[in-house]
């Protein structure tokens, strides 16, 4: 099953949440699919899961804050299919406290090495392949968090309007050259993220009805690759924050100190 008629993903952070949903669905839309994360064991399952539906799949243990794990995982699925056609960059995290309150290493620079440096990293390592096939898409999971800054979210917020900047950046660089370059930028999704933030600031409650799935993500995502474009903010409602943010900077930060506090 090496025929070009089957493109290759590989896709970061695929060890659960917003990753491993959209590997899922990239395999039964008939793409193989590199699994990239440090939980090998979990990759494993999902392998064989997918493996066992008829799909094809490659778990690489594989941490993107490594040079060396980035270019095993660019070399790996190469040896393996001999091409990759999407580069899903989704692995992230996020400590959410007060600045004083991090830990200059495993809240700050941790979430900079992760969420930026790692998937600037894996874009510089897949895109000479890409270039030299003038084919390829480069989706770059982001977040909300990267059009609308929050008290508490400030490493978190910085990483995110990176990503956002980078995107763009990207995508202007690589223009008629094959390669398309998007942007995603979830508002609150129901994964494994909340378990890790290490929150300790109270803010209004997020309704049930605003917060997507996993698998919610991985469609936008998926639809990305059959219609390329700059960048997609979900849900649609949240659309808006983003121009209000832009225009009338003043009533976010009111609004915002109502809604935050310690």
């Amino acid at each position: 099953m090496n025929s070009p008629s089957f493109p290759v993903a590989i896709i970061t952070g695929a060890s659960s949440g917003i990753g491993e949903a959209t590997a899922r669905l990239f395999a039964q839309k008939g793409y193989r699919v590199a699994l990239a994360a440090r939980r090998l064991e979990r990759l494993e399952a999902l392998a064989e899961e997918i493996r066992a539906a008829g799909g094809e799949a490659l778990p690489l243990l594989a941490d993107v804050t490594s040079l060396e794990d980035i270019e095993y995982m660019v070399t790996a699925t190469l040896d393996a299919w001999g091409q990759i056609d999407v580069l899903v960059n989704n692995a992230g995290f996020g400590r959410l406290r007060w600045l004083p309150n991090l830990d200059p290493k495993k809240d700050i620079e941790a979430q900079l090495q992760v969420n930026l440096w790692g998937l600037i990293q894996t874009t510089r390592a897949v895109l000479p392949h890409m270039l030299e096939r003038r084919s390829g898409h480069i989706i770059n999971v982001s977040s909300v968090a990267g059009w609308v800054a929050l008290p508490s979210y400030s490493i978190y917020n910085a990483t995110k309007y990176g990503v956002r900047g980078f995107t763009d950046a990207m995508r202007r660089e690589l223009r008629g050259k094959g390669v398309y370059v998007s942007g995603v930028y979830p508002g609150p999704v129901e994964t494994e993220f909340g378990q890790h933030t290490g929150a300790k600031v109270k803010s209004l409650a997020v309704p049930r009805f605003v917060v997507l799935s996993a698998e919610d993500i991985a469609r936008v995502i998926w639809k990305l690759t059959r219609r390329p474009r700059r960048g997609v903010i979900v849900p649609w409602y949240y659309r808006p924050l983003a121009w209000v943010e832009f225009l009338l900077p003043g009533v976010v930060d009111w609004f915002v100190g109502r809604a935050f506090r310690r």
